[in-house]
């Protein structure tokens, strides 16, 4: 087997295969010899379970998944790497490649067909530039799975695990901790990869809640309530919800009243159970 953490190694793999690495895919893979063990262990890969690997770089991640899961399907995008991973898994018969967008891919009918009756894990190392849609389709989708463990750009770990109430909370925060509870795992460098991206990177992991921390009588008045909220980061709620909703201040006023809610409170400041009474108060 292969060291695709070595670097001579992966140099004569591009060579041979006439590879190229693509901004467009944003592709930066792994070299670090320490961190893919590390992920896989915290991202549940073990003995009765099955894992979904998003992009497979050269398989240096799945090569880890594998040698601990009962099977890993792995969904990449990039054709061009099929003939190398042909090459650095040639070893495992417990892995499966699909040459597919993930954002196109039934994750719902996959893990049916492809892990009947085991428990499922996702783990990645996502491309900065699409971190958030990947990770808000796999929770809105609300599949079988038990975590999500992801690589994302250290500041992304951040906003994604910030608590409500504290001054890192986003709009993506509230989301995520709607479905899951995250926590970042470890810090990883930008000299871990190849290329080194501009800047240092995190695995947080993202453990699917069976019900959602608060009670909604309608989610999309939730999101809607949390994304309007959080579109004008400096102003307060009575502001930003009548844009949002386009609702006079007044009838904001009202409808927070209802909620027992502020209207001069900012959106970082307001818990989970809040955003949920304004959410329930719209009706």
């Amino acid at each position: 087997m292969q060291n695709l953490s070595n670097i001579g190694v992966i140099k004569d793999i591009l060579n041979r295969h006439g590879f190229t690495f693509s901004k467009g895919l944003g592709q930066n893979f792994l070299i670090n010899p320490s961190v893919c063990p590390r992920m896989a262990e915290m991202g549940n890969a073990q003995p009765g379970w099955g894992v979904i690997e998003i992009g497979t770089g050269f398989g240096v991640l799945t090569v880890e998944l594998a040698q601990r899961a009962d099977k890993v399907v792995c969904i990449e995008i990039d054709s061009r790497l099929l003939p190398i991973l042909d090459e650095t898994l040639a070893d495992f018969d417990n892995i499966k490649i699909i040459n597919e967008d993930v954002l196109k891919v039934d994750l719902q009918k996959l893990i049916a067909e492809e892990f009947p009756g085991m428990n499922v894990a996702i783990c990645a190392n996502l491309p900065y530039y699409i971190t958030s849609p990947i990770i808000m389709t796999i929770l809105e989708a609300k599949l079988p799975i038990a975590s999500l463990t992801v690589m994302v750009q250290k500041e992304a770990a951040q906003r994604i695990c910030a608590a409500p109430g504290s001054r890192e909370v986003g709009a993506v925060s509230i989301a995520v901790q709607y479905y899951a509870q995250p926590k970042v795992l470890f810090p990883v460098s930008r000299g871990s990869f190849m290329p080194a991206p501009d800047v240092d990177s995190a695995v947080i992991r993202l453990d699917v809640r069976k019900e959602p921390p608060v009670a909604v009588e309608k989610e999309e008045n939730f999101f809607k309530v949390v994304k309007g909220a959080f579109s004008q980061r400096r102003k307060t709620l009575s502001n930003t919800l009548s844009s949002a909703f386009g609702m006079s201040k007044a009838d904001v006023a009202l409808w927070l009243e209802r909620a027992g809610v502020a209207s001069n409170l900012r959106a970082e400041q307001l818990s989970m159970e809040q955003f949920a009474a304004i959410a329930n108060a719209l009706e």
